[in-house]
């Protein structure tokens, strides 16, 4: 039987697996997980419709899409700013991925707090609700003031989820940007401030004691297998333990778009991972498990 993966969600603040059709299998940590990616790599298409030319699509690229429906993806969306009229509330979030790493956001005030645990937020607190437009001028406003970014690589979050400060030290971090977003004049004519109230995900993401990061997945392959055990999840990363013993990142992203078979821990691991720059390849290739 093969399975067509839809990435990784986060309903109720529990990881799971979402497969085309609506099934979700829910993720546990300890959980072996093993599968095989088959045939050629096709695009899946968009918002519930299918890539009229199924499209070959690169084995690296995270989107898995083509051209053609990236751009339907995007339409009417919030983060693409082509949504203005949409009457429900948003609110005006501070994410924190790591040390140094902070960045304002927004969303659906319906959505709470799933778009942080999309992102891999470790630590959060909210800032602001009211309107879209108004919440989108607030997070465009408090990005310069602040001097913080709109977007943090996901290479940059999961290679600092290892070695996490303690949750005081995260706290203390969103409290002085809350402190210091608050002292912007002018938003909050427009938005209802909110408290600092801290929010940690490091729980959720099951992130104590995490190991050294040993690799990342760089591409699934036809007839490549990925196995291990699930040690964390944040965002769209599993954190699995590979059987050679190494901790290696798969972002499901990568999943989109292949058919998928189920494969036993026997199966080995066997798809291309970038080493982590402190990590040695194992031969001169440096790619395969």
């Amino acid at each position: 039987m093969e399975w067509w993966c839809r990435g990784l969600g986060w309903a109720g603040g529990v990881p799971g697996l979402r497969w085309r059709g609506g099934r979700v299998s829910t993720l546990a940590y300890g959980q072996e997980l093993g599968f095989r990616a088959v045939g050629l790599r096709r695009c899946p298409g968009a918002r519930g419709n299918p890539c009229p030319l199924e499209a070959v699509v690169s084995g690296r690229a995270t989107g898995g899409r083509c051209a053609e429906c990236a751009r339907l993806d995007r339409a009417h969306s919030v983060a693409a700013d082509t949504l203005l009229d949409d009457p429900q509330p948003y609110r005006v979030y501070l994410a924190w991925f790591g040390p140094g790493m902070t960045k304002v956001g927004i969303t659906a005030e319906a959505r709470g707090e799933a778009r942080l645990l999309e992102q891999g937020a470790v630590a959060f607190s909210w800032l602001g609700r009211g309107p879209l437009m108004a919440a989108r001028r607030t997070e465009e406003v408090l990005r310069q003031a602040l001097g913080v970014p709109d977007r943090i690589a996901y290479e940059r979050k999961r290679a600092v989820r290892h070695v996490l400060p303690d949750v005081e030290d995260r706290t203390r971090e969103v409290g002085e940007l809350h402190r210091r977003a608050r002292a912007v004049g002018g938003w909050t004519e427009t938005l209802e401030p909110l408290d600092f109230v801290p929010r940690d995900h490091a729980g959720a993401f099951h992130l104590d004691g995490l190991p050294p990061l040993g690799g990342t997945v760089a591409e699934l392959v036809d007839g490549g297998v990925v196995t291990g055990r699930l040690l964390a999840a944040a965002g769209p990363d599993l954190h699995l333990l590979a059987p050679d013993g190494r901790c290696v990142a798969l972002d499901t992203r990568l999943m989109g778009g292949w058919a998928l078979q189920g494969a036993g821990e026997s199966a080995g691991f066997s798809v291309p991972v970038t080493p982590t720059a402190a990590a040695e390849p194992e031969s001169s290739q440096g790619e395969l498990f």
